[in-house]
């Protein structure tokens, strides 16, 4: 049991972490794109439409998601269970998230630092990566470790359609036999893993702040 403990753990880092940069590394470009939009009068357009598909995908039941998804997930992945397909699924289900947390940290940007900035005529880009971005650093990886226990959540549901890691040991070897001691060792663990994220962003935050 300590084997398919280790196991089913090193699979929910590996979901949580993988679909985590590849939700930041497009979340946050989606994020920058929602505020930059909502600010510009001849974006409007292109923000309700950005703004509808992240509320739309946002309010979608991950379980009903990961469901909604199988065809894609079959054509692009090759399969609809295990890690690889449940990756794809969990990163779906939090661009749209992080998108919306990063938005929310950028419209709490001081009105002075935005106008001491385009008075000195930058561009866009220098303004997202000289201003924006560094300035909402702090809050931006109190958004991720966020996000990642979200992902955490979310890994313990998608065992219940075969992907793998803590979630799918729980329910397999905990629910369906009554051994109840695993299910409890996998409640801690995702627990553990919950809060030593929790603790090295909070840290990390901190530092940044500082």
């Amino acid at each position: 049991m300590v084997e398919q403990l280790l196991k089913a753990t090193g699979e929910t880092f590996y979901m949580v972490f993988f679909s985590g940069f590849l939700s930041l590394l497009f979340g946050l470009p989606l994020g920058v794109l929602l505020y930059i939009t909502s600010r510009s009068e001849g974006k409007k357009k292109i923000y309700f439409v950005l703004d509808t598909l992240v509320n739309i995908f946002r309010s979608i039941p991950f379980i009903i998601l990961v469901l909604l998804l199988i065809p894609l997930t079959k054509v692009l992945i090759g399969t609809i269970i295990g890690s690889n397909a449940a990756i794809f699924n969990l990163t779906i289900a939090a661009i749209p998230f992080m998108a919306r947390l990063a938005e929310n940290s950028f419209n709490t940007l001081p009105s002075g630092i935005i106008d001491s900035a385009r008075s000195l005529g930058t561009t866009n880009w220098q303004f997202i990566s000289k201003v924006l971005i560094p300035e909402t650093l702090p809050d931006q990886i109190s958004n991720f470790s966020v996000m990642l226990i979200n992902l955490v959540t979310y890994t313990a549901i998608a065992g219940a359609v075969g992907a793998g890691g803590l979630g799918q040991l729980a329910i397999n070897y905990g629910y369906y036999r009554f051994q109840w001691d695993v299910v409890l060792y996998c409640v801690i663990i995702l627990v553990l893993i919950s809060q030593l994220i929790q603790f090295a962003g909070k840290k990390i935050s901190t530092n940044l702040r500082k």
